[in-house]
C-alpha cells in the first residue's frame, strides 16, 4: 500500500488508515494534540514514530498501518501500527517497536467502543500482513478495550494472549529525599558505591551531572554508540540503534528533547565521559531508556555509580519512580523494588499465518515441558 486510504464514514466518526510518509506527516499536529490531551508516553507521540520511519534502516521491508478515529476534525484515536518482513511472514506490529517499550494505542475518553473496533476491521481489511503480533502490553493498557470486545464478530483478526511476556523493572517508595533513599540500601550496596567513587577520584575529578539542554549531544551520542557497540560484540549481539552510519539513535533523542522530556545524565572523571544514560520525564516518572559505561573502568562500575546518582537526583526532584522500561538484567533488579508484566497477543490473518501460530505454539509447549535440570550425556 503505497497511499493512504481514503476515510470512510462512521457517523460521526470517521475512519483512516495511514500508510504514506506524507500522510504522517500531515497528522502530526492533530496526533500532538492528542498525544499532549492524554499525557501519552513518548513511546505513542508523533515525534516518536516519525523519528523511527524517517531513519529506518530497511524501509523497503516496512510499510506504515497507523489506524486513526477521527470526529469531524477531531483525533480521537490513534493505532500506531506497522507490517514487517520476517523469515517470510509479514508481520503486523507497533510502529517502532524494537525502540518501544511499552505498546499502546491513544484513545480518548469520547471514543466510542464501536468506532474503535470498526477501526480495527478495517486494518484487518486492508490486509498485508499473515499475523498480528502486539506485545509488550503494560497493565493499564488503553488497547485492552479492544481487547475486551468479540473482534471476531467484528470481523477483524481475532487477537489471543501469547506466550510471550517481558517485565519492567521499577524503582518506587516514600523516601524523602535521595540520601534517604541511598541509606535504605545495604550495606555492600552503599560500599560498593564508596568503593567505585574512591576508585575513579584516584584517577582524577568525578562529576555527575545533567547536561542542559542547549549542550550538543552529538559528542555523548558517538561515544556512547561506540560503547554499545563494543559491548555488544564482546556478547556476539546485534542492534540496528547503536551502528555508526545509522542516524535512529539521534533521532529517537531528539524527539525526546522537542517533546520537552528528555534528560541526559553522565558520569565525567575529567571530563571525559564513562557513563552516560539516556533518561525521560513522564508521569511523575524517570524512564531509563539507554544506559552504558566504559568497560576501561570497570573496575570502578561506573554505570552503577550513575544509576544511583540519578536515582537520588530523581527523587530530590519530586519523582516518585524510577522507571528502567524492559528487560531483567542483573543491574536493575539490583535496585528495583518492584515490577510490571507486559503481555502480548497473536492473531492469525492468513493460512500462513495460522501455521506459524501453530508451530510457534508447539515449539513453546516443547521448551515448557524440557527438564530445565537435565543431565548432559
Amino acid at each position: 500500500m503505497n497511499a493512504h486510504v481514503t476515510a470512510v464514514a462512521l457517523a460521526p466518526d470517521r475512519l483512516e488508515i495511514v500508510a504514506s510518509s506524507e500522510r504522517l506527516a500531515e497528522i502530526g499536529p492533530a496526533w500532538t494534540e492528542l498525544w499532549r490531551r492524554l499525557d501519552g508516553l513518548a513511546f505513542q507521540s508523533h515525534d516518536w514514530i516519525s523519528a523511527w520511519w524517517h531513519t529506518a534502516t530497511d524501509r523497503d521491508r516496512r510499510e506504515l498501518r497507523i489506524g486513526l478515529v477521527w470526529n469531524d476534525n477531531t483525533l480521537i484515536a490513534v493505532a500506531p501500527l506497522a507490517v514487517s518482513r520476517r523469515k517470510g511472514l509479514r508481520l503486523l506490529e507497533w510502529a517502532a517497536g524494537s525502540y518501544t517499550d511499552y505498546g499502546d494505542i491513544l484513545l480518548a475518553p469520547e471514543c466510542p467502543p464501536a468506532a474503535l473496533s470498526a477501526l480495527w476491521q478495517k486494518l484487518c481489511a486492508a490486509g498485508g500482513f499473515d499475523l498480528a503480533l502486539l506485545g509488550r502490553l503494560p497493565p493499564d493498557a488503553a488497547f485492552r478495550r479492544l481487547l475486551a470486545r468479540d473482534l471476531r464478530g467484528a470481523g477483524g483478526v481475532r487477537l489471543r494472549p501469547d506466550h510471550r511476556s517481558e517485565a519492567a523493572y521499577r524503582v518506587s517508595g516514600d523516601w524523602p529525599s535521595g540520601a534517604a533513599w541511598y541509606e535504605s540500601q545495604s550495606k555492600k550496596t552503599r560500599q560498593n558505591y564508596r568503593r567505585g567513587r574512591k576508585v575513579l577520584e584516584d584517577a582524577g575529578k568525578v562529576t555527575f551531572r545533567l547536561l542542559p539542554a542547549d549542550e550538543p549531544l552529538a559528542p555523548v551520542l558517538d561515544r556512547l554508540s561506540f560503547l554499545k557497540r563494543k559491548w555488544l560484540a564482546e556478547r556476539a549481539y546485534e542492534s540496528g540503534l547503536f551502528d555508526a552510519d545509522a542516524p535512529v539513535l539521534a533521532a529517537l533523542v531528539d524527539s525526546l528533547a522537542r517533546l520537552g522530556i528528555l534528560r541526559v545524565f553522565v558520569l565525567e572523571l575529567d571530563g571525559a565521559l564513562v557513563a552516560v544514560s539516556i533518561n525521560f520525564v513522564q508521569r511523575g516518572t524517570m524512564m531509563a531508556f539507554v544506559t552504558t559505561y566504559d568497560p576501561d573502568f570497570e573496575r570502578a562500575s561506573p554505570g552503577m555509580l550513575l544509576m544511583m546518582d540519578y536515582i537520588q537526583w530523581s527523587i530530590d526532584n519530586g519523582l516518585n519512580t524510577v522507571d528502567f522500561l524492559c528487560g531483567a538484567e542483573a543491574f536493575k533488579l539490583r535496585f528495583a523494588t518492584g515490577f510490571v508484566t507486559l503481555d502480548s497477543v497473536l492473531g492469525a490473518h492468513s493460512l500462513r499465518g495460522l501455521a506459524a501460530a501453530f508451530a510457534d505454539r508447539c515449539r513453546h509447549k516443547m521448551r515448557a515441558a524440557k527438564p530445565s535440570g537435565a543431565a548432559a550425556g
